[in-house]
């Protein structure tokens, strides 16, 4: 029998360890978790990160030592950090609105990848810098860096395993998410839920409240501009469902507070600017709760994605078009500003069936415009459309952008269609780098804990079981989560135009944060600072600033990096 000191996970799991070694002990941990394991017999250092990237681990060599920690802040605390920043890698948050693992924003520290393993002998930790290569599998003068989960290796295996039964299928991924929610509802301290009122965070509340036998406290943000606000559909779900809900309305002024604070929250650039409502969120639901559920990743595994079926039918109407007339079209579209395209849309939308609906359409044709020149094929497609920059190496001076998984196909899955790749490429890159970073550090930032049930390893490995019309259906994504939602809530108060978790920054950027954007982003300041060209930064500055164009994503980047520098890294 185990003598137990306490109740805690640490102890918990360096009891498997020890009966099982680390190997066998990893297959059977759940959720989310970083590791540094110390192995007194073996004299190795083992640092582990779970499967699917939900908690951070950094590491790197420095002043002849090997460091490591969950904050790149606690290794910037280390004697002799010089802290040099990697204008390559710079080059890729450019591109993708945050910093992409392996790589950090520092040159030789790195981001320990999701689902990965590294051990290292002691007597060479400190030796291992030169010719070290931060992908899994690498192995290099006794340090060994490899997966111990793959996500590839389930995707390939799930395409000779698809479940053709769809009434079996819903019931069995009904049957598992219900035990995710009701595993991740354990704790012994105030317990709620975040609620958008969108397809992933109402079904978790759904299946969440369905396991209480009290009402669940329920939050949203709200924003003033009617066409951000999602707060009145997430009010009427709560009201369906019987939560205890709470709102919160942000304006501009608020987020000029937050942004403040995002550089030190998120140690290195970060620029999803919805940042801003997370923390927001993060610390208004602190006030009632220690721990939190989330919908994060159901968008990744389920479809929900508009990309996903607009990348095909896009590139099957302008594949035989050549580059000129490409081109022409596009300037057409760009001669219209995008508020005129909502204006024109507004007149038709009722002409459309529902599920063809969408939300700001304006900006969607612009983005689709600026994609369409040089694209060659649906995968380059997909790549422009998670790029807020095109070419980040003519932006950043003396960049070199380096290779990706998504620049990189070498290592791709076999996968049967586009689908199914972009799937894929958005659960090993957008999720882990952006959407989960968002959460983990507004939570961890306001001492709160959310959980992820979309994220229980066995969801994820069944969500790769279910056939792709399981998941697209009908020009609309997550087919197989909303057929189990309306078992909990009427369709009527779900059906909308995909909108995300968006503010109004682009509007915020022509006023209330102008002052503060245009001192970042002056001319003279980017000279000072040496890491930008002004040219095309300056050039979409005015265009965005004049109304002629929105280019708010592609700017916040630059602005989030600058701020970050005041920060004095």
């Amino acid at each position: 029998a185990i003598s137990w000191h306490g109740h805690s996970d640490t102890e918990i799991m360096l009891e498997a360890v020890s009966r099982w070694g680390i190997k066998q002990a990893l297959t059977k941990f759940v959720g989310m978790f970083a590791i540094a394991l110390f192995d007194r017999e073996e004299r190795k250092l083992h640092l582990i990160r779970d499967r699917m990237g939900e908690k951070p681990l950094y590491y790197g060599w420095c002043a002849g030592a090997f460091i490591f920690g969950s904050e790149l802040k606690a290794l910037r605390k280390y004697p002799g950090f010089v802290g040099e920043i990697d204008r390559d890698v710079l080059a890729l948050y450019l591109r993708h609105m945050a910093v992409p693992d392996p790589f950090t924003i520092y040159q030789g520290i790195y981001k320990l990848q999701p689902g990965c393993r590294m051990s290292l002998d002691l007597d060479c930790a400190i030796n291992c810098h030169n010719g070290f290569m931060p992908n899994a599998p690498f192995s290099i003068n006794g340090l060994d860096l490899s997966r111990w989960w793959s996500l590839r290796d389930i995707v390939e295996s799930s395409q000779g395993s698809l479940i053709t039964d769809e009434a079996g299928a819903l019931e069995q991924l009904e049957s598992r998410l219900r035990d995710s929610v009701r595993l991740q509802s354990l704790a012994d301290v105030p317990l709620g839920a975040f609620l958008s009122g969108g397809i992933d965070s109402s079904l978790i509340t759904a299946l969440m409240q369905a396991e209480s036998s009290s009402p669940i406290n329920t939050f949203t943000i709200g924003f003033h501009e009617k066409k951000y606000n999602e707060a009145e559909y997430a009010s009427s779900v709560a009201a369906h469902l019987g939560t205890e809900h709470i709102e919160l309305y942000v304006t501009a002024k608020d987020a000029l507070d937050v942004i403040q604070r995002l550089p030190h929250l998120y140690d290195e650039p970060f620029a999803d600017s919805s940042q801003i409502p997370t923390y927001l969120l993060c610390s208004q639901a602190k006030k009632h709760l220690t721990v939190a559920l989330t919908g994060d990743a159901g968008d990744e595994l389920f479809g929900g994605y508009n990309r996903y079926f607009w990348v095909r039918k896009i590139w099957n109407k302008v594949s035989w078009l050549p580059n000129d007339t490409r081109r022409l079209f596009a300037q057409a579209i760009f001669s219209i500003p995008s508020r005129y395209w909502d204006a024109v849309y507004s007149l038709i939308r009722h002409l459309l069936p529902s599920s063809n609906h969408l939300s700001f359409v304006g900006q969607k044709l612009h983005n689709l415009a600026e994609r369409l020149v040089n694209i060659r094929n649906e995968d380059e497609l997909f790549l422009s459309l998670v790029s807020q920059w095109t070419n980040p190496d003519e932006v950043v001076i003396g960049a070199s952008e380096p290779l990706t998984l998504l620049t990189s196909g070498n290592e791709w899955p076999t996968l049967p269609d586009v689908e199914h790749r972009m799937m894929y490429l958005d659960a090993m890159t957008y999720l882990p780098n952006d959407i989960l970073v968002k959460m983990d550090r507004a939570a961890m930032g306001t001492s709160l804990e959310t959980r992820a049930p979309f994220l229980d390893h066995f969801v994820v490995e069944l969500a790769w079981q279910l056939p792709l019309n399981m998941r697209l259906r009908n020009n609309q994504g997550k087919w197989a989560l909303r057929q189990i939602l309306y078992k909990y809530v009427p369709q009527e108060l779900i059906e909308r135009p995909k909108q995300g978790f968006g503010i109004p920054l682009g509007d915020w950027l022509r006023g209330p944060l102008r002052d503060w954007a245009e001192e970042l982003i002056s001319e003279d300041r980017l000279c000072r600072d040496g890491f930008f060209n002004p040219d095309p930064i300056r050039s979409k500055w005015l265009e965005h600033s004049s109304g002629l164009r929105n280019w708010e994503s592609s700017l916040w980047t630059v602005l989030m990096f600058q701020a970050w520098l005041d920060t004095g890294k």
